[in-house]
Order: C-alpha cells, then sequence, then structure tokens
C-alpha cells in the first residue's frame, strides 16, 4: 500500500534466491512473490488530486505563484486584487491536471486490458480460466498455440515430439525466426494428463529476478532427483507459441518480476534541453526581480524620509510606521506588481504550443503507412521541440533499418553471373515491380509462389540439365539445418533458425530440388520431380571461427560426397589450384555483388573416397568423446577433410532494408547528425547493411575494427584509431567545459577526412570501463559513423549514457524490439518502430512509426518547426512581457515609490490572457520559415538548433535589453506627450487614467507590430488573430470604461469615461504611432544590417524561397546506382553454433510426414506455402504483377572452366 507515492509497509528484502513449489499456493505465499499483475499508472481515483497538485506545486514557477496569491491576501502590500494571479494560476493547474488525468487514464485501460486476458490455469485439479492478473507463482498453466506466454515459466511439456515448442520472440529481441525449447524428460513425461499434473509437486531453486534474456540457472527437485534448468527450457513472458498445439507450463515469475518487465528499465522523466535551460532562467528572472524591488524599496525609504514627512502632518503614519517598515511592506508590493516578468500564462501556452504540434504529427499524411494501417503517433506531447535539436541517433538493425526479409537475388556459377535482366540490345535493365518473374508453376508444382526471380537464363540452364547448375542447387537442398513440415500433400512449411537459410533453401525449392524431409541420418529431397534420399554421415556445423559448414551425405546410387558453403574468403582458402580461374571470374561477380550491398555465400564440394573416410569417420567419434580440448581437436579434423575443395559458385542474398533507409541517412548525415547503430547481430552482417544503407562508403578514409579480447588490446586499438585521424596529438583528452558534479564535456573534435568505426560486443563492455570509455568515446565521436555488433540491451543503454554524459548534445534512439527498450529509454527522445516486431518498444517509446524513412520527416521538418516556433515564442514572449513590466520599474520614480501601478487592473489581468495570447499562440502553432519540400532540399537548417542559436542566453539577454529600450519609449513618450497638455476642446487630458489607458494601449500596438515582425508565415488564422486581438482589447476596453459597468460595480471598474475622452484626440494616435515607430526602428535597422553582413543559413535559403516565388518542383526520382566494391561483402550465416547437432540427434524433429509422392507428376498446381520463422524469411511477401512479356533467351553453353560428367552429380 502507497500513500503519496510513499510506502507505509515495510519495504520486502532483497530476494538472493528463488524457491517455489508447484501446485502449492500455501508454501509459496510466505515469500511474497509478485503477482501476475502489471502497473504502469501513476493515480487512483482518492490519490489523483492530492498527488497530482503536489507535483505540480514541485514546478518552481507554480510554488512562485501560489506564493504570491498568499501575498496578495494581505491588505498592507497587496496593491492588485487576490483574481489577477488566482484565475491564471487555476486554470494552468486545471489544465494540467486534465492533461495527466488523460494520460493516465489511457495507462489503466492498457494496463487492465493485459490484467484481464485469459489464460487456462490447474487449481484443484482442474483447468479453469482465469485472468493473468489472478496467476501466481507456482501455478500450472496450459498456453495454445499462437498465444502470448503469460508470465515466465518452466516447460513441462508439450504437444510436439520430444517434448519441443516453438516460440516467435519479436516483443523480446525483435527477431521472428522460430525459437526451440524443450522440457526435461522427466516433466514431458506428464504429458497433458490433468491428474499426474495436479500430482507434480516438483520444487524449484533459481535465479531472483533480473533482466538476463539469455541466460537462466536453476534446479528442479521431483521425486528425490535434482535436475538442472537453463535457458532452453523457460518461456519468457512476452513470447508467442507458434506451431504448437499446447504446452504446459509452471509460473516461475510473475508481473513486474517477470524478464521482459525487469528489461523494460527505469521510466525517467524526460525534459527537453529549453525546460532546463528556463529553469535556469526562471531562477535568475526571480533574482533580477528580488534586485528591482530591492532598489525599489531603497527608494521609497529615501522618499519617505525626504518627502514623506511633509505629509504626516495632514496624513499621519498608521500606528506610527517608520520609513524603514514601509520600505519593507514596499518590497512585498512590489514583488507582486513586478511578477509578470514570469507570468503563469507562460507555461499554458507552452503545454498549448506542444499539444498542437503533436496533433501535426500524429496528423501527418506523409507518415502514415498505408500497407499496415499505421499512422504516426506523438505519444508524449512535451519533447517536440527537442526533435528539433538531436545530434546523435542511435538505431537498432533488425526491423528498424531492415524489414528482416531475405531474398535470394543472384548466383554466380561456374563463372556465370545470374539475376539481371537485359534488353534487346544487351543493356542491362533496372528490376522494378513491374519486370516480369519467372513463372515457376508452369515446370514445378512444388514451387514457393512468393518466391521472385527475374532472369529466365537461370530456369533455362535448370531445363537444359546443366550438370553444373544442378550440383550448385542440390548443394542448397541438402547442405542446411532446416525442418521441413508438410501437414498436408505438396504443402511445405519450412522451419529455417536464421532468414538466409530459408532464402537459399526455398531458391534451391524453386528451381526443382526440393527438400521434403529429413531424419537424424538422412535427407530427402526432390530432384527436378524424382524423389531421391541421401544418407546423411556427419554435418561439420558453423561457427563464428569457421564461418562455414558442411554436410557429408551419399547419394542413392553409393557416392561419398562433401558440400560446404560460407564465407568466400574461407572458402577461397581450402580450394584446388584448379579452381583459380574459376575463382577470379567469381571474385569479379562478388565484388559485384558486394557493391550493391547484397550478403555472399561461396559454395564448393569435394568427392570422398570410401576407405579415408572411414578412418576420418572413426576418429571424429574418439575425438567427440573426447573430454580435454574436444571443439579444438575437432576443428583440426574439420580443417584436415575440408580440404581441395572444388568451386561450384556463389550465391547473393539481399538482406531487405526498409523503403528509404539509405537517402533517410544520407539526408540526416547532411543534417550534421551522427548515426550510431548498436545491434545484436554478428559483426560482418552489420557491417555489411552499414554499407547497404550509406553509413559505411567506400570513400571512407578508413573503417577501424575494434575486435580485443582484453582491455589491453582494445586500448591498443582505439589509440591506434585516435593517432590516424589526429597523427599529431597524442590521445590524451582535451580540455572541456564542467558540467555539474565535476563531468568535463568533451568539445567536437575536427579531423581530415571520413571515418567510420565497427566495435564488437566483447570490445565494447572492455571499451565501456570507466578507465577506456573516454578513449572510445572520443575515437567514436570522430567518426562519421560508428556500428556496435552483438551489444546486449544494457551495453545499448550504456552508450547511450556515455554520450548523454560526456557531450552536450541530444540523443535519440530508435528500435522495434524488447532488448531496445532501455536504450529509447536511455535517450533524450525514445522512437518506437510500430507494425514490424510487436509493440514493446513503442509502449516505452516517446514517438512511435511505421518505417524509419520518416525519421527524416520527423526532425528535419515537425522537430525543426517545432524548436523554431517554441524558441520565437518564448524570445517574443518574453519581450512582450519584460516591456509590460519594465514600465511599471520606470513609474515608480514618479509615483513616490508607492507600489501603485501604471495600468488598469484589467488591463493587468486581460494582457497575457486575451489581448497577447492568441497571436503569439497562432505565430507558435502556424509558423514556418520555409516549407516541408525547401526543408528537405536543405538539411543544414537543421544545423542551427544543434547549436542552440535560436533560443540561449545570449539571446535572452539581447531580448531583455530590447525589453528595457522599448520600456522606456513607451513610459517617457507617452507621458512627455501627456505633460501640460489638454484637449483639443481646452479640458484637462493629463490625469492618472488618460495617462494609463494611453500608456496600455501604446503597449498593445508596439508588441503587436512587433509580433509581426517576427512571423514568416502569414495565415488567413494568424491575421485573424492579430486583428481580432486588437479589436477585442478596444471593445472590452470601452465596455470596461463605460458608465454602465461602473453603476454596477464602481469599486472594480473606476476608469469611467476614460476610453472615449482620451481616444477621441489625434494627439494620442499620434503619440501611439510614434511610440510604436521608436520600438521597431532598432530591429528594423539590427536586422537589415545582420542580414546584408552575415546571413544565416535561414536567410539564405529563405531569400532562395523569394526568388523562386513558387513551390520549387519535387527532387528528381533517385536511380538506383550500380557500383563496384573492393571490399567483400558480409557472408550470410545467422543461424547459431550448435544447431547441426540438433539436427542429427534426431531431438529436433517434428512427427513424420504423410506418405507423398514427388509432386512433380500432378497435372496440375499445387496449393504451396513456405512458412518462414515467423515473418522473417517471407522472402518477398507482397506479390507482383506479371505483365511484360521479354523475348525468348537465347540458349548459351555454359560450359566455360569445368563440366561435371558423373550422373551422380
Amino acid at each position: 500500500m502507497s500513500f503519496f507515492g510513499v510506502e507505509c509497509v515495510r519495504k520486502k528484502e532483497r530476494e538472493l534466491e528463488r524457491k517455489l513449489r508447484a501446485n502449492d499456493r500455501d508454501y509459496n505465499l510466505p515469500f511474497r512473490y509478485a503477482t501476475n499483475a502489471i502497473k504502469t499508472s501513476k493515480y487512483n481515483p482518492f490519490t489523483f488530486l492530492p498527488l497530482n497538485l503536489f507535483e505540480q506545486f514541485q514546478r518552481i514557477a507554480n510554488a512562485y505563484f501560489l506564493f504570491l496569491l498568499a501575498l496578495q491576501v494581505i491588505p498592507e502590500i497587496s496593491s492588485l486584487s487576490w483574481f489577477t494571479t488566482v484565475v491564471p494560476l487555476v486554470l494552468v493547474l486545471t489544465v494540467t491536471a486534465a492533461k495527466d488525468a488523460t494520460d493516465d487514464i489511457n495507462r489503466h485501460r492498457s494496463d487492465n486490458h493485459v490484467n484481464n486476458r485469459k489464460v487456462q490455469v490447474l487449481i484443484d485439479r482442474k483447468l479453469r480460466s482465469e485472468k493473468w492478473m489472478d496467476v501466481q507463482v507456482g501455478d500450472i498453466i496450459k498456453l495454445e498455440n499462437n498465444q502470448f506466454v503469460t508470465a515466465d515459466l518452466l516447460l513441462l511439456s508439450s504437444s510436439e515430439p520430444l517434448n519441443l515448442v516453438y516460440i516467435e520472440t519479436a516483443e523480446l529481441d525483435g527477431e521472428t525466426n522460430l525459437k526451440v525449447r524443450q522440457a526435461l524428460t522427466v516433466t514431458g513425461d506428464l504429458g497433458e494428463d490433468i491428474e499426474k499434473l495436479a500430482d507434480f509437486n516438483g520444487e524449484v531453486r533459481c535465479e531472483p529476478p533480473n533482466n538476463r534474456l539469455d541466460r537462466f540457472t536453476g534446479t528442479l527437485t521431483y521425486a528425490g532427483q535434482k535436475y538442472p534448468v537453463d535457458n532452453e527450457k523457460i518461456l519468457l513472458r512476452g513470447c508467442t507459441l507458434r506451431n504448437t498445439e499446447w504446452c504446459f507450463g509452471l509460473v516461475l515469475f510473475g508481473g513486474p518480476e517477470t524478464k521482459l518487465m525487469q528489461n523494460c528499465g527505469k521510466s525517467t522523466f524526460k525534459r527537453t534541453s529549453i525546460d532546463r535551460l528556463m529553469n535556469v532562467l526562471v531562477l535568475c528572472i526571480f533574482g533580477f526581480l528580488a534586485f528591482m524591488c530591492t532598489i525599489l524599496a531603497i527608494g521609497n525609504c529615501f522618499w519617505e524620509l525626504n518627502e514623506g514627512s511633509q505629509f504626516t502632518v495632514f496624513l499621519p503614519r498608521q500606528d506610527e510606521n517608520t520609513a524603514g517598515f514601509s520600505a519593507f511592506l514596499t518590497f512585498w508590493s512590489y514583488v507582486i506588481i513586478l511578477n509578470t516578468v514570469v507570468p503563469i500564462s507562460l507555461y499554458v501556452s507552452v503545454e498549448i504550443i506542444r499539444l498542437g504540434n503533436s496533433f501535426y504529427i500524429d496528423w501527418d499524411r506523409k507518415m502514415y503507412y498505408a500497407r499496415n494501417d499505421t499512422p504516426a503517433e506523438a505519444r508524449t506531447t512535451t519533447l517536440n521541440e527537442e526533435l528539433g535539436q538531436i545530434k546523435y541517433v542511435f538505431s537498432d538493425k533488425t526491423g528498424t533499418l531492415t524489414q528482416n526479409i531475405m531474398t535470394f537475388n543472384k548466383c554466380s556459377i561456374n563463372g556465370k553471373s545470374y539475376g539481371d535482366v537485359f534488353d534487346y540490345t544487351g543493356q542491362r535493365l533496372e528490376i522494378t515491380e513491374h519486370t516480369e518473374t519467372v513463372d515457376f508453376s508452369s515446370f514445378n508444382p512444388l514451387a514457393d509462389p512468393r518466391f521472385m526471380f527475374h532472369d529466365h537464363a537461370l530456369v533455362e540452364a535448370v531445363k537444359l540439365e546443366n550438370p553444373e547448375v544442378h550440383a550448385f542447387f542440390r548443394l542448397l537442398a541438402l547442405c542446411h539445418t532446416v525442418m521441413a513440415e508438410e501437414k498436408r500433400e505438396g504443402e511445405l512449411f519450412y522451419l529455417a533458425q536464421s532468414p538466409d537459410e530459408g532464402a537459399l533453401v526455398t531458391a534451391a525449392r524453386n528451381f526443382g530440388f526440393v527438400f521434403r524431409s529429413r531424419t537424424p541420418d538422412s535427407v530427402s529431397i526432390v530432384e527436378m520431380g524424382k524423389q531421391r534420399s541421401y544418407e546423411l554421415l556427419a554435418i561439420l556445423d558453423f561457427n563464428n571461427v569457421r564461418k562455414r559448414m558442411s554436410v557429408i551425405v551419399r547419394s542413392p546410387e553409393g557416392k561419398l560426397s562433401l558440400y560446404c558453403k560460407g564465407a568466400d574468403t574461407i572458402i577461397y582458402e581450402r580450394l584446388h589450384q584448379s579452381c583459380s580461374k574459376l575463382m577470379d571470374v567469381t571474385t569479379e561477380h562478388l565484388n559485384e555483388f558486394a557493391g550493391e550491398g547484397l550478403r555472399t555465400l561461396a559454395l564448393a564440394y569435394k568427392d570422398l573416397d570410401e576407405e579415408y573416410f572411414n578412418q576420418w569417420k572413426q576418429r571424429h567419434h574418439e575425438v567427440s568423446t573426447a573430454l580435454d580440448d574436444r571443439e579444438g581437436k575437432l576443428d583440426e579434423l574439420y580443417e584436415e577433410i575440408e580440404k581441395d575443395l572444388l568451386l561450384l559458385g556463389a550465391t547473393a542474398i539481399e538482406d531487405k532494408l526498409q523503403d528509404g533507409v539509405p537517402q533517410t541517412i544520407e539526408q540526416l548525415s547532411k543534417a550534421d547528425i551522427k548515426i550510431w547503430v548498436l545491434t545484436g547481430d554478428k559483426q560482418e552482417t552489420a557491417e555489411n547493411i552499414g554499407y547497404s544503407c550509406n553509413l559505411l562508403r567506400e570513400e571512407m578514409n578508413e573503417v577501424f575494427i575494434v575486435s580485443g579480447n582484453s582491455p589491453e588490446d582494445v586500448r591498443r586499438e582505439l589509440r591506434n584509431a585516435l593517432t590516424s585521424m589526429k597523427p599529431a596529438e597524442d590521445s590524451v583528452l582535451l580540455p572541456g567545459r564542467t558540467l555539474g558534479k565535476g563531468v568535463k564535456v568533451i568539445p567536437d573534435e575536427e579531423v581530415n577526412g571520413d571515418y567510420g568505426l565497427v566495435v564488437n560486443g566483447h570490445s565494447l563492455a572492455y571499451a565501456l570501463e570507466r578507465s577506456m570509455e573516454l578513449e572510445f568515446l572520443r575515437a567514436a565521436c570522430m567518426c562519421k559513423a560508428v556500428i556496435c555488433c552483438r551489444v546486449t540491451p544494457l551495453q545499448k543503454a550504456q552508450v547511450v549514457e556515455l554520450v548523454k554524459k560526456y557531450k552536450q548534445a541530444v540523443t535519440l534512439a530508435i528500435g522495434d524490439g524488447a532488448n531496445d527498450v532501455s536504450m529509447i529509454k536511455a535517450a533524450h527522445i525514445g522512437v518506437g518502430i510500430s507494425g514490424q516486431e510487436g509493440m514493446q518498444a513503442v509502449l516505452s517509446s516517446d514517438y512511435s512509426f511505421a518505417q524509419f524513412r520518416f525519421l527524416q520527416r520527423l526532425l528535419l521538418v515537425h522537430g525543426r518547426w517545432s524548436y523554431l516556433r517554441m524558441c520565437k515564442f518564448l524570445r517574443y514572449f518574453f519581450y512582450k512581457n519584460f516591456t509590460f513590466t519594465f514600465v511599471h520599474f520606470w513609474y515608480a520614480f514618479f509615483c513616490g515609490f508607492s507600489a501603485q501601478t501604471v495600468y488598469d487592473e484589467w488591463f493587468i489581468t486581460l494582457y497575457n490572457l486575451v489581448y497577447t495570447a492568441l497571436p503569439v499562440l497562432g505565430m507558435s502553432l502556424f509558423d514556418q520559415d520555409v516549407n516541408d519540400v525547401w526543408s528537405f532540399q536543405h538539411p543544414q537548417l537543421y544545423v542551427p538548433g544543434q547549436l542552440n542559436l535560436y533560443f540561449s542566453k545570449k539571446a535572452f539577454f539581447k531580448c531583455a535589453l530590447h525589453s528595457g529600450y522599448s520600456s522606456m519609449v513607451l513610459f517617457f513618450i507617452p507621458y512627455a506627450a501627456m505633460h501640460d497638455t489638454v484637449r483639443d476642446d481646452g479640458k484637462d487630458v493629463a490625469d492618472y487614467q488618460s495617462f494609463a489607458l494611453l500608456t496600455q494601449t501604446c503597449l498593445l500596438f508596439a508588441v503587436t507590430i512587433q509580433l509581426g515582425f517576427e512571423m514568416s508565415f502569414w495565415t488567413a488564422v494568424n491575421t485573424f488573430f492579430v486583428l481580432g486581438s486588437l479589436a477585442m482589447y478596444f471593445a472590452v476596453t470601452f465596455t470596461m470604461y463605460s458608465n454602465g459597468t461602473f453603476l454596477m460595480l464602481p469599486s472594480a471598474f473606476p476608469f469611467i469615461g476614460t476610453a472615449r475622452n482620451s481616444l477621441n484626440q489625434p494627439n494620442i494616435w499620434l503619440t501611439i504611432l510614434l511610440t510604436s515607430i521608436l520600438c521597431v526602428l532598432p530591429v528594423v535597422t539590427y536586422r537589415f544590417l545582420f542580414i546584408q553582413l552575415c546571413p544565416t543559413i535561414n536567410d539564405k535559403v529563405m531569400f532562395k524561397v523569394r526568388q523562386a516565388k513558387a513551390t520549387p518542383p519535387s527532387p528528381p526520382r533517385r536511380t538506383r546506382i550500380r557500383r563496384t566494391s573492393s571490399r567483400r561483402s558480409g557472408y550470410a550465416f545467422s543461424h547459431a553454433q550448435g544447431y547441426g547437432d540438433l539436427v542429427t540427434s534426431g531431438r529436433f524433429l517434428r512427427r513424420p510426414a504423410l506418405t507423398r509422392s514427388s509432386g512433380f507428376v500432378h497435372a496440375g498446381r499445387t496449393t504451396t506455402s513456405f512458412s518462414p520463422m515467423g515473418r522473417s524469411a517471407g522472402y518477398s511477401p507482397t506479390g507482383r504483377p506479371q505483365n511484360a512479356k521479354v523475348p525468348d533467351v537465347e540458349v548459351t553453353s555454359l560450359q566455360m572452366y569445368r563440366t561435371i560428367t558423373d550422373p551422380a552429380l
């Protein structure tokens, strides 16, 4: 229980080890484990009002106005009525409370939606449907296919063979590849027998709640035996059960203690840099206010001593008050009068502006993704202007930059490249959605209809039974760890641990080499309509050191062969000398593929001698059972057999980027925004994507790789990088400014040339240590692009925190999975990609949209406009209020420092709420220096925001000086004009009320004209607001100063007749004109000289816009530029080590497939489908029209370098 957020009960002791017993709530209850209910809301109906007011009055401004209200109820010091403060204060508190209540109601709805989901729980020996929130630690629950996992569970049993389950972890790590989990045999025997499950009383001891997604340690004690429990037996909340009819699990952690919720990170209240600057400025203003009040109080003391004593004869002081006490009262009176230097309406206006600019993001159709029906969403309204100041963008890769969809695009077979399309003149054509695709169904009823390929020459080669082409696809159909599932005749589903392998096996399937099924010791494929079964003798599994995998198979004819695929550099080292010429040609193709950003693999094979293989197999068995250095000995054995290979060719897979990613990164780079990619993928994959999306470029002087395995190695590599970039300097830290708590700001350093930095996960762990973090940060900040690979969610947040700590720059983090949540929460701005890999990142983000390309519009258009509008608003708001207030200061010297106001009380009340509110809001909501097209054409317009050029302490000081000058004009010109002046009918006009009216009218005209100079973009709404506010002023003034209002409330409306007596005099209007001209003349002169002598980037672009006199045409469509590359593309492996063991052990296999024919004998087309591991392997998920017909492809001989004559191949 909590009250006002303060825990009233004894805080739970820190948990060191979790102990629980299945089906025994009484045993588990004393441990006080968290239930499965989650709570993200802050208030309830009873705590909302006190808690919300408590939070609001923690803001220094609100507390200040409450203090002023208390002063105003003291008659001795109050010269203003209480309503001048209480009306604005109540308005602010009400608006803010309504906004907070709305946000919290939405949080309550979200919590209730999740907490009220239903799941089957085993209670009292029966399965009952219970709400998620009622599930407790120790309960056994039943999950069914496609259900979300309710809590963190220990898997007990499942419907699949060997107690396997398949789960999708998109909510956790953004990956849609299915993962496999397997229950212990002892619990798997429980099956779905409710009686056995109800009798199960196993005890679990395990680690306490933590945020490690990849690790779990614990033990299960059951029937007197102890069994180890690791991560492979755990189902985490947030996962989705796939391809599994049912499973049972034991709840280990619930609600806030689940790893999903533990990874959500600490929610911090985010404030913009303008907010932080405002806090400093408000404190300075308060200090200046106290200074002015002190001067006026001292003036009152001297006036009382010198002048006031002359009045005591006929106006004696009350209670014999001294001059000193009078000065004390005057000090507090002027605190009340001059409080408008920080009006409470400032905070109301700021909230309205932020809300309006948030709606612009929500309503932007150009950020709407129609395919998923996903609009952009501003999930917070307090950070909009910060979007215009971003310096560092931290991005996830999978699902953020890429679609996590692999497509088989091109290949090189025996020295000939396939995949490009040519016209009748031999010119290479760009492949678009209108390019005709190959119709595989015409000769292959088992083809996947979603597979797209455009080069008919490869199909013709397959039909001509070219041996090299057949051997190429035979290798792809045999050398992999994919599982096939065929629930109905001809409907193939491939379960691939990595989308790369799924794409390759699907390509082989469509070209006539269909992988149908496997057992631990055989692989069945359909080769051009004929069913063939290969004996699987060994899988030489992939790992990060080998960078290749091989299979050894025996064909139906009895021929032994080794098929190998892997990184081309690794394969080339193991090729036979006879392949040198073919290797040169294939290398050219690989360079071309790499230049297009494709992921490549080289394919090779060799025939094996039966006698040699038997000896090798015997040694392999001995090494496999060795206790010492087993992995090292196996690697040596693999090296021995994987040599003298014969090259077949290479594959090129496209890891499809999201639309517009390269262009977006290019635009952001031009805006001087630095992009760091933080990904859990391996180095080669991440580096390859870096080149694909223009993050890394061939033109860079150097790309540094930091992959040291010790602190010394990492430090040396970082220092080498620093020396290369700045050879004239030592790697000592440059002096920088100091922030609070002794933290130094590392300044930006200029380097000659462009550099990139790639850091591996284990190296990053050392680089983030306190002794090395500054060297890492210096090296990284000198580079144009940084890629960190194999990073954990915690490391992502640490990198962001490091930049926030030592660089005075605004950061943005963008991601799509639960593994990005900590990074999103750590950055100043968090952006979630929605509609791709789950919603966990979106729920924790400040802004969300469906595609990475929308980031450039969010920053370069909405962010820049929001920042520009907010800065203009603040500059103008301080100007109009300082000018308003300083007139009181000058008037004090002419009223005996008596704390008399220079304006009518009603004018003081309505000045900020009515007369000047709408014009400044109109400017702050509709103003734009240039439109969105010009913003994209000139991304350099974004740079001033990063440098805080539009609003800073310097800009604030200029604003204060301008206000001081204007206030002097607005006081002394009317004062001099009315001194000893009479009306044209001879009557006196120089009374206090007429002077007050003239001064306030001059003030309103001056600030309105100044607003006109501030606005760059006039709309009908702005014009209406400006003219309407002036009209409102005169309407209200004539009404309040009329006889009728005076008769109703004489004390409230004392200015009877003043308006009609003063405003019909020509000299009054001439005075208004003179003061207006004198106020704006310095502004016009300064701006004219400044634009002529040193124009800003905004001035230059706005001049171009005026020259164009029309909206410029849209930029031309970017044509695809083909480039070659000297670097090798990343090899297309992404599955984990050890998968081959699962395949050969049989633990991974599903139920036997149905009896079937080869599938090629059917006359009609069989409906087929490919079920990738989630969406990630859906290689081309949207169908494309098949329109134009291409000319017949000329049959060419493919026997260019070597002919394979063996019929087995």
